[in-house]
């Protein structure tokens, strides 16, 4: 409501907009005093004119206000959200949500948690899926407070997975009792960045320290005692040769190694053909096996094989298996590649005839940088990495990778998808 007696802001704007009415009124109050009236009547009448202004200044500001308001037409109430409209809202959305009750039953979940959990028949309790304390003491906590809260909830199948899981009141108008929403922000690849990044700057300046001690014993020996002499001169340099081709296939796993692990929870969606793929690598690696004079057989079944993965990821792993099964069973002259067909899948396996692996060493294969003998290791110009390498695509590709050996009779690792 507009007061009678406005601001004085607010009347020297409206005398701003009178300026004839303000006029008049100084007018008329200074001609009555000249005409003899008493000072008091002057001082009246000019205050009456200034009583008239203001009342035509807040009728005139009410005329506007109300037409205003007819020109917007009537207000709109907010509209309220119905069970009905919230479930379409959670379809909608691209985060994995659930609708629950206060007791914890899910009343609805929507499609992207089908898609990333699983089906959790509606009238089930939320604990029927998620066993986590903290979610649970999370959902407790909200139920009581009213209030939102969040925590961090790591899965560890089918492979690692960090969700930010956060739970809110959702009030609707045909329930007394608030419902409870939860929903799954998927923070994977930010924890892997993370670690990515601790555990190459570790890896990295462990395993090139080596090799730049050899360069620069190397490099100081050449500068030194060996700056006139031909011959050591020729075999240090093939030796730093050596070592830089090492560093060089070092930084080139390490990378391989943390690309793979960003996108370790992505399983691959194509169909990939497994015959024409261990054709393409046995072919590949044909020149080293003739170096080593090892004969690399291929033992395809007639029909074709097939299975959900990445080419290129898969011929990285047969090229390491076979490349491995030739440099260490190089004893045995022959390398057999076998592919068979499962009635839920495929495997492929690479059979050395070499002097096989002791049974201590068979569980720790995949470890970074783990090797049964370092000597023999850096010999055959190896990393280290390779194995991990295979461990991470695989666990990509839901696969497993199952070795067998006996000392004197060879190694045999299976890929089973």
């Amino acid at each position: 409501m507009t007061p009678f007696f406005p601001s004085w802001a607010v009347l020297r704007q409206r005398l701003g907009e009178r300026r004839d009415l303000a006029f008049l009124a100084g007018f008329l109050s200074v001609a009555s005093v000249e005409a003899g009236a008493h000072w008091l009547f002057a001082v009246g009448a000019f205050f009456l004119a200034m009583a008239f202004l203001c009342l035509r200044g807040s009728s005139q500001q009410r005329a506007e206000q109300a037409a205003a308001k007819a020109e917007a037409g009537p207000q709109k109430e907010a509209p309220r959200l119905s069970e009905a409209s919230a479930i379409a809202v959670f379809e909608a959305l691209d985060l994995p949500a659930l609708m629950m009750d206060a007791d914890g039953t899910v009343l609805f979940q929507n499609v992207a948690a089908n898609r990333d959990f699983g089906m959790l028949e509606a009238g089930l309790h939320v604990s029927a899926k998620w066993r986590s304390p903290s979610i649970l003491d999370m959902m407790r906590e909200t139920v009581r407070s009213g209030r939102p809260n969040q925590v961090e909830h790591s899965e560890f199948l089918p492979s690692e997975r960090v969700f930010m899981v956060r739970i809110a009141p959702l009030a609707l108008p045909e329930r007394a009792k608030p419902l409870y929403v939860m929903t799954f922000r998927d923070i994977s690849e930010l924890r892997r960045i993370d670690r990515m990044r601790s555990d190459f700057v570790a890896n990295a300046s462990h395993e090139l320290r080596t090799p730049l001690a050899s360069l620069r014993g190397f490099i100081e020996t050449l500068l030194g005692p060996a700056r006139n002499d031909t011959k050591a001169q020729e075999r240090f340099l093939q030796i730093m040769l050596e070592q830089a081709n090492r560093m060089s296939r070092l930084v080139d796993d390490l990378l391989s190694l943390s690309r793979l692990e960003l996108k370790a929870h992505l399983a691959p969606a194509q169909t990939v053909e497994l015959a024409p793929v261990l054709t393409h690598v046995r072919d590949s690696l044909a020149p080293l096996a003739a170096e080593l004079e090892v004969d690399v057989r291929l033992h395809l079944p007639d029909d074709g094989v097939e299975v959900v993965g990445d080419r290129d990821e898969l011929i990285q792993v047969f090229e390491n298996l076979i490349e491995n099964a030739c440099k260490y069973g190089q004893e045995g002259k022959v390398v057999d590649v076998a592919l068979r067909k499962l009635d839920n899948g495929a495997e492929v396996s690479v059979i050395d005839k070499g002097p096989g692996i002791a049974p201590e060493h068979v569980p720790r294969l995949t470890e970074r940088f783990y090797r049964v003998s370092v000597a023999d290791s850096r010999s055959k110009k190896g990393t280290g990495l390779g194995l991990a390498i295979v461990k991470h695509i695989l666990t990509r590709h839901r696969a497993r990778l199952i070795v067998r050996s006996d000392l004197g009779q060879g190694t045999e690792f299976t890929v089973r998808f």
